[in-house]
């Protein structure tokens, strides 16, 4: 059973991670806007990724005998002036889904609650792995800088990469 805080600090991160696959598709539609099929399709991945970290929050909250409170999302933002714009707002916002996963973990322990303790490792190992892949990105278009032929080629490898990670996630299916 969950405790009250528990609880309303899980369903509080739910609706992040419901945002998060917004956020995401909001910035595949600027991309899509500029020609941009690469990376769009990298957010594209990441909304869905996003809706599956939703899942298992919604989940694990019925697993444990809570209630699922949905609230209202909140519109993201869908321009920006530049892809590289993009992506230090895609970083800085794994950064602060980071730090809520964090709270929710330390939450836990403060409740001593070891079931979701030990649930929100998972998310924990995820967001590592989140920051670091949107933080390489991130630096690879300052490295670019205005070249559009080093946009076009990242572009290409996040369309390549984004192709493979879905083959991959078919076939678990």
């Amino acid at each position: 059973m969950l405790s009250e805080r528990m609880l309303k600090a899980l369903n509080e991160q739910l609706n992040k991670e419901l945002f998060s696959a917004y956020f995401y598709l909001g910035i595949a539609a600027y991309f899509k806007d500029r020609s941009l099929e690469g990376f769009a399709s990298w957010m594209e991945g990441q909304a869905e990724e996003e809706l599956g970290h939703a899942l298992r929050i919604y989940d694990y909250i019925f697993d444990r005998g809570g209630k699922v409170e949905l609230e209202r999302i909140e519109k993201p933002k869908g321009e920006f002036e530049s892809p590289l714009k993009a992506f230090e707002a895609v970083y800085l916002h794994e950064v602060g889904v980071t730090q809520s996963i964090f709270k929710l973990a330390d939450l836990a322990r403060e409740e001593n609650d070891h079931a979701t303790y030990n649930f929100l490792q998972w998310f924990v190992e995820e967001q590592v792995e989140e920051e670091a892949s949107t933080k390489a990105i991130l630096d690879k278009l300052k490295i670019i800088g205005g070249s559009s032929q080093g946009l076009f080629m990242l572009d290409r490898e996040l369309g390549a990469r984004s192709a493979q990670l879905r083959g991959l996630l078919a076939q678990k299916a």
